[in-house]
């Protein structure tokens, strides 16, 4: 291709599919240089057809599209998502319908049907894995495909797209709650068990290994007279975003923080107890064989609805401005099963409090406070806790991805926590996905803590001490 950079280097499209929008950005990396271009952005939400939320995957396809068209040639491919929802192929590798969104209601009371086969203490100390209702596991359970079907996660769904290869990738497989945490293969007796066929799930691959190269009719789509390699990364956007947290040394807490608040530990080996299963605590896979050791709080899912809710009108920089002006008011749950569907938002944060006793919010910008002093609790507790279980020393916390661009949140996790807070990376997810291409690539050498030490010399951050 033609993407090399003059004086070494090369340049990576990194396609970061989140569960509000996906992106293609463009990454140029080379020894002492890292820099990013948002190239295309598109909407991604469920829609609801005969009561049941879908992911739009033709409409995702087709924004990957027009950003791999804006990015013009480059020298690989990596595609991220958020977990556990997954596609299907029928037998001649065809794509059957849409994927279902995790926030679809067709779990509930399937966590408690798996219980009566496999008891939640033996689950948790074979996968490591928290209970969500949302798990792929409860999905399988609650849907089983019918015979023949191939299960691909949905990055692996896109590679497919892009390729025509078959497999999943290890990081996103983790949280699936199939996997064995200790061996990082697929575990087919607990498939078995729960009433799943082990014959859905394709080969797993490690970030790293190219997967294939571009079919050609697609390059000539995008533009290109030669076909990329699209290479495996964290395709889990989480082991993506904590690749490129810009950390010294091995004693630090993260804060993946979007929608979802992804807060934890890096570990050499998985920490699987029945404390840390009562903790809502989860092992998932991490780059070059770590473990993310993390709880899975809401994040700024909140906001985002109320903002939804309110329209157009409702300007976020005001609002934060006038929140930070105001003392500490109502602490909700924000990891309450009740925020977890879309709509409403104002409106059940108002009733959770009435309910509770608490302080109701009575204007927006309190509302806005609210959710924000409820994050940084939540933060604190998830530190707290991970450090409890793991032993693992911690000095600072990293916020990266989105919520690292919100100063007062950031200043209240610290504030919460009693530790510096370092924020950014604000696209540490693209980061991730890109360094792992390049060093697949050879453009880059070296150890995770090589990338980190390019991450740290190359890109803006910012330090809130804590008051």
């Amino acid at each position: 291709m033609s993407g090399g950079l003059p004086g070494g280097g090369a340049r990576y499209a990194a396609v970061d599919l989140g569960a509000s929008s996906g992106r293609v950005i463009v990454a140029e990396v080379g020894p002492e240089r890292l820099e990013l271009r948002e190239v295309h952005r598109f909407g991604n939400v469920p829609v609801e057809r005969d009561g049941t939320l879908w992911w739009d995957f033709g409409r995702i396809l087709d924004g990957i599209a027009t950003g791999l068209r804006a990015a013009g040639p480059v020298d690989g491919i990596g595609v991220d998502s958020w977990a556990v929802d997954f596609g299907l192929l029928d037998a001649s590798g065809t794509r059957v319908g849409d994927p279902v969104c995790y926030r679809d209601r067709r779990t509930e009371g399937v966590p408690e049907r798996v219980d009566a086969v496999i008891p939640a203490e033996e689950l948790y100390a074979r996968t490591g894995i928290a209970r969500q209702p949302f798990n792929t596991l409860y999905q399988l359970v609650a849907a089983p495909p019918p015979a023949g079907r191939t299960l691909l996660l949905i990055p692996d769904l896109v590679a497919h797209w892009l390729t025509g290869q078959v497999g999943v990738e290890v990081t996103n497989a983790s949280t699936t709650q199939l996997l064995e945490a200790r061996t990082r293969q697929w575990d087919a007796e607990l498939m078995s068990r729960v009433g799943i066929d082990p014959g859905l799930f394709p080969p797993l691959r490690s970030p790293g290994e190219v997967i294939g190269r571009v079919r050609p009719e697609l390059a000539a789509r995008f533009g290109w007279s030669e076909s990329p390699p699209v290479i495996a990364v964290g395709s889990h956007d989480t082991a993506s975003a904590v690749a490129a947290v810009p950390a010294e040394d091995p004693h630090f807490a993260y804060i993946s923080c979007g929608t979802w608040s992804l807060v934890g530990v890096e570990l050499d080996k998985p920490a699987i107890s029945e404390e840390g299963r009562r903790a809502s605590f989860t092992n998932e896979a991490g780059i070059d064989g770590t473990v993310r050791y993390l709880r899975n709080v809401t994040g700024l899912w909140l906001l985002q609805e109320c903002l939804r809710e309110w329209g157009s009108g409702a300007g976020l920089a005001d609002l934060l401005r006038q929140a930070a002006e105001l003392p500490r008011g109502a602490v909700v749950d924000a990891g309450d099963p009740e925020f977890l569907p879309p709509g409403g938002m104002p409106r059940r944060i108002a009733e959770h409090c009435r309910r509770s006793g608490r302080q109701v919010p009575a204007t927006r910008a309190e509302t806005v406070r609210c959710i924000l002093d409820s994050l940084a609790v939540g933060h604190r507790a998830a530190v707290e806790d991970a450090v409890r279980l793991t032993g693992r020393a911690v000095d600072v916390v990293h916020i990266v991805g989105g919520g690292s661009r919100n100063e007062l949140l950031c200043r209240l996790t610290a504030q919460a926590c009693g530790l510096p807070v370092v924020a950014g990376p604000v696209e540490a997810t693209a980061i991730g996905n890109a360094l792992v291409q390049a060093r697949a690539t050879g453009a880059l050498e070296g150890t995770l803590r090589d990338l980190r030490a390019l991450v740290r010399r190359t890109q803006p951050l910012t330090r809130y001490p804590p008051s």
